[in-house]
Order: C-alpha cells, then structure tokens, then sequence
C-alpha cells in the first residue's frame, strides 16, 4: 500500500458552503414562502392602519367588507406560506442531516481506517448525529435570515412613508442591536463546540465502560470506572452550564434590545401623532409594526448564534470528513492458494517474526506474551499500515501493501478475540451479507448448536446490542461461527476459545480442523486442544519464532513451552 496522499482540507466553512450549494432550490423555495410570509405578518398592522384611516373618512358597509376581505387574505397567506414554506425547508433540512451522518459513518466504516487524530468510537457517533443535525440547521437558518430581513425592511419602508424619522429608527436600531448580538454570539459558537467535545468524550467513555462491563465487575474495578466517567461527564456538564449562561444572557439581552426598540418607535410615533405630523391610522399601524416586528428582530437576532453554532458543528465533522486515510490500498490482486508469509516483521513486541504458512495447512502460533499475539493479529489484520513497521506479510506470493483492501479482505480474514456482536439475529451475526453459504457447518463447528437449539426461533433468535443476552463463551463461539461462515483463502484466529469450558474446545479444535482442511489457518492460541488440531505449532517467544514442531513432540521435549500450554 502506497503512502497516503495529502488530502484537499474541507474545514467547517466548506461543508457549511456545500450544504446549501446542494439545497439551494429548496432554499429559494422555503425563502420566497417564508419572506411572503413574513411579508403578509407585516401587512397586518399596514391594512389595519388603513382601514382605521379610511373607515374614519367612510363609515359604508362596502368598506368595512373590503376590510374584513383583505383581513381574511392577508391571515390567509400568513398561514399557508408559513405551513408550505416549513415543510420545503424541514425536508431539506432532515435530508441534509442524513447525507451528513452517512458521510461521516461512511468514513468511519471504509475498509482502510482513518487517522481520526484520537477521537474514539463515541466521539464519532456523537459527530455523526448531533454534530451532523446541527449542521444542517443552517439549511433552515439562511432563508429565515432573509425571511425576518424582508419583515423590517417592509416594516422600515411602511414607517418611512407615514415618517422618515420612525423607518431610520427601525433600521439604525436593527443596526445597533446585530452588532451587539455578533459580538456574543462569537463566544457561543467556541463554548458550542467545547461543549460537544466534552460531551462526546463523556459518550466514547460510556462505550468504553459497557465494552468492558463484565470484566470491570469481575476484578472489582466498577467503582473506579464509574468515578472516572463521572468526572469527564461532570467537565461536560459544567461546559453545558457555561453554554446555558451564555445562551440565557444573549436571550435576555436579544430581547431586551427588541423590547426597547419597539417602545422607542410606539413612543416616536406617539409623539409624532400628538404633535399632529401623523394621522391616527398611521399611529395604529406605527403601534401594530412596533409590536409585530418584535417577532422578526428576535428571530434574526437569533440567527448569529445558529449560524456560529452550526460552523462548530460542521468544523468538528471535518476532524473526520478531513482525516486522511492511514494508508493507501495498492491494485493487485493476490496469486490463487493461499499461502500466507511474515518476513522479518517488526512492530511493537514484535522483533524480526519469519514463518510461513503454507496454502491448505494449519498452523498454530504458541505467543508466550499475549501482546505478541495481539501485536500480529493487527498487523495480520491490516489495522497498522505495512508501511509503518519493518519487514512485509505475503498474502498468495503477493505483498499485503500491494494489494488492493478489497482483495485483502476477500482473501485474509482475522477474527479478533473480541469480535463485536451486534444487534439482529443469530443469523444476521453469522451471516451479515445474506448469502446463505456455509452457515450449518460454521454452527456446527463452532458447537453453537446448543445456542441455537436452546431458543425456539433458531438461527432467528434475537440477539441485542453487544450480545447482552448472551454469556461470554456464546459470543465468542457466535464470533467463531461467523469467521468460518466467511471461508475465506487465509483465516486467522485469535484466541477463539478462552471462554469456553474444556470438553467444548476440544470439540471445536477438532470440527476446525475438519472444516478449514484444504484451505490456510493461523490460530494464535495457548488452547492445548486447538496447539494438537494443528500440523505444526510455532513458539513466539521474545519478539520472534523460537521453535517449531507438532504440539505433542513440543510438550515432550521443551519445558518452557510445557509449562505455558499445560493445563
């Protein structure tokens, strides 16, 4: 695999910039409904104005219809361009979020991990629902922006006309309280994502704890767990407060601001009026848009602070959209049988590993450190990049760095002790793709028969998230059974029996070593059942392979060995 090219940044700007580029019809629609609603709110007090001048000038019947007529379209058009205008603009919005958690969940599932820079399972979930909403709320913000500056600048221009001096006030006032509301809502947006950070950790923390629930309670080490999710979760709290503070006061300040504009420009007019410079109609309607346009100024003094809020949402989805792939996949494909070789591998533990395996035959690797196990399955797994450590593994006479993920995955499948179970079925865990292949002989070779016998819908037996309803032998032997279902070229397993009990193992080593004959096995195991179902078992001691023979010749003539497999 080549060394990863750098990639174009897309920070939070430019996501927020694609979001509306590929909505902008919807936006245009969702804007034109809501500035003509928003238009049709400011009528009101206008038409209202009117008709208390005109009626005043013509007491008829005919005039009072006409009134109430207009009256009727105006509340007409207020409520379907609102009712029409949300639902355009919802849509968007919804759609929008969707593609966004798509996007992020999709690099998090590409075959080739990404450098996420640290960000844990947790974190990414967070970015990939909260994060990914709130930046697509700025499909719904931009075209209520414009919508609310329809409604003062309609309200400005009908004030203007009865007298200049009430539409300057509206719009120096308008002025005036932005530049406050900007400054403020600065601070939201940095408090905004600090906020989401904690709040994330706390999450990933919370997945950390339920991984290892079991384990924690068995060795007594819940109590400091709990205490250690409560700190990061109590640093997201007093963020969340902070943020709170924050929102409350720009509230509190965006409408007070709204308040004090609105009594200036009904104090003006009522001035104006007893001065006798406006009519009684045109105090009306100054009165009327001096409590009407209290709606669009708190609306687009809100603004800011989404738009600031959605720019911190879109900039933590570019720490994952940005980062780059932690190697580059090469375009081979590997040579048919499967023979699988580690050349002088170097990573972690590991000093110099040489051995191969050759296609058809079932090797088990004997690691007296589990680190050592652990530190060849990820490089087997290709969850380190080749070329980050030293040496190379052949996968069919091929490089691993060479070949393409895809082939990797077709030909090379590496079951980790601690497979994730997920929630569906039993069926669904074995067989995630639906193809249908293989799947008896994976249950029974993996004596999951009993599972599957102890529940009357079979293989169709609920399984939730995590194999909650399971014991730690049933995952593991489900685990199992899905590997084998895969049978792929070249299986690795690691550790696929240490939660079950001895007479099973022994029946699962010898139903492997049944099953996987004539296709390439490596099991990295300490299992005395599975070390004798192999042709021949390595020793990985010291960072290195030290010996090599069948398990019972091993056991008869190296001690060091006796002791770290007998049970």
């Amino acid at each position: 695999m080549k060394t990863p090219e750098t990639a174009r940044p897309r920070p939070g700007a430019a996501i927020l910039r694609t979001a509306l580029r590929r909505n902008i019809g919807a936006m245009i629609a969702g804007t034109v409904l809501m500035g003509l609603y928003q238009a049709a709110e400011t009528a009101f007090p206008i038409a209202l104005g009117l008709i208390v001048e005109h009626t005043m000038q013509d007491r008829s019947l005919g005039s009072l219809g006409v009134s109430i007529g207009s009256l009727a379209v105006i509340i007409t058009t207020v409520s379907l361009s609102w009712r029409f205008g949300m639902r355009v603009l919802q849509k968007a919005n919804t759609t929008e979020a969707h593609r966004w958690r798509v996007e992020v969940a999709a690099c998090g599932l590409q075959p080739v991990a990404r450098d996420v820079d640290g960000l844990k399972s947790g974190e990414i979930l967070t970015i990939a629902t909260e994060d990914a909403d709130q930046t697509a709320d700025i499909i719904e913000v931009v075209p209520l922006l414009i919508s609310s500056l329809v409604a003062i600048v309609v309200a400005a221009v009908a004030l203007s006309l009865a007298d200049l001096r009430l539409g300057l006030l509206v719009m120096v006032g308008t002025v005036a309280i932005l530049s406050v509301l900007a400054v403020m809502s600065k601070r939201i947006g940095a408090g905004t994502q600090e906020q989401q950070a904690r709040v994330a950790r706390a999450g990933a923390k919370v997945a950390d704890l339920i991984i290892g629930l079991r384990p924690l309670h068995g060795f007594g080490g819940n109590h400091a767990a709990f205490g250690a999710y409560r700190k990061v979760s109590t640093d997201a709290k007093r963020q969340a407060i902070t943020v709170a503070r924050v929102n409350g006061t720009y509230a509190g300040t965006a409408l007070a601001l709204n308040a004090a504009l609105a009594t200036a420009v009904s104090l003006t007019a009522g001035w104006l009026a007893f001065e006798g410079r406006i009519t009684i109609g045109e105090l009306v309607m100054a009165v009327g848009l001096a409590q009407f346009i209290m709606e669009p100024l708190k609306m687009f003094s809100e603004m800011p602070k989404y738009v600031m809020m959605a720019r911190a949402s879109a900039e933590r989805m570019a720490l994952v959209l940005n980062a780059p792939l932690v190697t580059t996949p090469g375009p081979e494909r590997p040579e048919p049988g499967g023979a699988l070789e580690v050349d002088g591998v170097h990573h972690g533990t590991l000093q110099g590993v040489k051995f191969t395996v050759a296609a058809g035959e079932f090797v088990a690797i004997a690691a007296y450190r589990p680190r050592a196990a652990a530190d060849l399955a990820a490089v087997l797994a290709v969850n380190v990049a080749p070329r980050t450590y030293g040496g190379v593994v052949r996968v069919g006479g091929r490089e691993i760095g060479d070949l393409s993920i895809e082939a990797v995955r077709e030909h090379l499948l590496v079951n980790p002790y601690d497979g994730e179970i997920f929630a569906g079925t039993l069926r669904t865990n074995i067989d995630p793709s639906g193809s249908g292949r293989e799947i008896a002989d994976a249950v029974e070779a993996s004596m999951l028969t009993d599972v599957v016998a102890l529940h009357r819908e079979g293989l169709d037996h609920v399984v939730r998230d995590r194999g909650a309803n399971l014991s730690g032998g049933q995952r593991q032997r489900l685990s199992l059974a899905r590997a084998l279902a895969a049978d792929t070229d070249v299986l690795v397993l690691h550790d696929p029996t240490t939660a079950v009990d001895a007479v099973t193992e022994q029946l699962i080593a010898r139903n492997v070593a049944k099953l996987r004959r004539g296709r390439t096995t490596l099991v990295l195991t300490s299992s005395p059942a599975l070390l004798d179902a192999a042709d021949r078992v390595l020793v990985l001691d010291g960072g290195v392979i030290t010996a090599e023979d069948t398990h019972r010749n091993l056991l008869a003539g190296d001690e060091a060995y006796c002791l770290a497999v007998a049970r």
